[in-house]
């Protein structure tokens, strides 16, 4: 085998009072690395060949407890290796992976210490709307938990059906705990892969997350006209809202975030160039006149690196996040005065317009998957969860011509 685990003196770091730290050894692929175990002795008390500390050793009040404590944590490190084995993983990691996983096997024993970390993780990678949720989720949790730590173990199935229990009982709603329960799935998830926990320890192999379908949130055509047509001061906010939604609908659906991102830089030879922010992915679309003659207004007098939109105004990741989400409320808001202007009953939002957008693609026979990749889905599920069903008006009608044909 090219990777295995050896007790070792290392001789290299000497303490003040002439001691060296045991520790153990990992040999994977040629490549060395190590592992505290926390304990010290001189070169004479070392048997390097047992691999154990000799009974010379007058620092501990019992030696063999001590190389008991030393076989323990060796064991365990062996047992997490042979998992590695079994498993097809080890040959795929570098020995930095594989002392993390021996290490973290214990230091990430508690959900809320191993939540954290990924928090700062996505603060790190700008990931910050993320970094939100689940910061959120385990406020939420240890308020549940009244203060006190939650190891892994303890959040198994019974620990999800009091929280159920709990959230429905104050009158919240099933996809408020969906979401929560979708948060906690995803941090058991990184879990596993991180070698932290075994995939059987999963709560949700028995839990079943629910979802209650939602109003549908597409408008009809001749709504998105008059908000089209809507006559509104160029200068005031919700003659930018109104261009925020329709530019939304004509750029695939184009989400808030997005379009607060886009540069002059973006736009090359009446064509718009960018990537997702959420997922990377990469986007060429043809700009058509209606949509060029909402952007040209934005675009005057700007340089290359200048946003289009009166959108973010900072520039350090933390600014720009808190000037997207700021708008984005104002933004609702106006929506929400345009639906009153235009007689639409539905509450406007800015989510409303790529889901009007799925709909009407889909209305005027475009395929499901080209209206996934127009849309930025990594997976067509994705995209029926806006497409949950046709419009009642359009089964109406269906179902007429069935009549008819008797």
């Amino acid at each position: 085998m090219n990777t295995y685990l050896t007790p070792k003196l290392d001789t290299r770091r000497a303490k003040s009072d002439g001691t060296f730290p045991i520790i153990i050894r990992i040999t994977h692929l040629r490549k060395t690395t190590s592992i505290a175990t926390g304990f010290y002795v001189q070169k004479a008390d070392w048997d390097d060949r047992r691999g154990q500390v000799k009974f010379s050793y007058q620092g501990a009040y019992s030696v063999p407890h001590l190389n008991t404590i030393l076989l323990k944590e060796l064991t365990r490190a062996n047992s997490i290796l042979n998992k590695l084995i079994d498993s097809g993983e080890l040959n795929y990691l570098s020995i930095r992976e594989i002392k993390e996983r021996i290490v973290q096997n214990n230091k990430f024993e508690s959900f809320f210490a191993f939540g954290e970390k990924l928090v700062e993780e996505f603060r790190q990678q700008n990931r910050l709307g993320t970094a939100r949720s689940y910061d959120f989720l385990l406020k939420r949790l240890r308020k549940f938990n009244k203060g006190r730590d939650l190891k892994f173990n303890q959040l198994n199935y019974d620990f999800l059906k009091r929280l159920e229990h709990q959230h429905l009982s104050r009158g919240y709603s099933w996809n408020g705990l969906s979401n929560y329960m979708r948060t906690i799935r995803a941090i058991f998830n990184k879990a596993i892969r991180a070698g932290l926990i075994q995939r059987e320890a999963s709560p949700f192999l028995r839990y079943q997350i629910k979802q209650v379908p939602t109003a549908k949130r597409a408008l009809p055509v001749r709504y998105i006209k008059s908000i089209m047509e809507l006559e509104l001061e160029p200068d005031s906010n919700l003659f930018n809202y109104r261009n925020y939604f329709l530019l939304s609908f004509m750029l695939y659906g184009m989400n808030f975030t997005d379009m607060a991102h886009m540069k002059m830089e973006n736009i090359i030879d009446d064509r718009l160039l960018y990537n997702r922010k959420k997922n990377g992915r990469a986007y060429d679309i043809k700009l058509a006149e209606p949509t060029l003659e909402l952007l040209r207004p934005y675009m005057e007098d700007k340089n290359k690196d200048e946003y289009i939109l009166p959108i973010i105004n900072r520039k350090r990741p933390e600014g720009i996040f808190k000037d997207i989400e700021w708008a984005r409320g104002r933004y609702n808001k106006g929506l929400k005065e345009i639906g009153e202007l235009c007689g639409i009953e539905q509450r406007l939002t800015s989510y409303v317009s790529r889901h009007s957008f799925a709909t009407q693609a889909m209305l005027n026979n475009i395929p499901l998957e080209a209206i996934s990749a127009m849309m930025g889905h990594s997976r067509i599920n994705t995209t029926q969860i806006y497409l949950k069903g046709l419009p009642a008006s359009v089964l109406d009608e269906y179902n007429e011509r069935l009549i008819e044909a008797i």
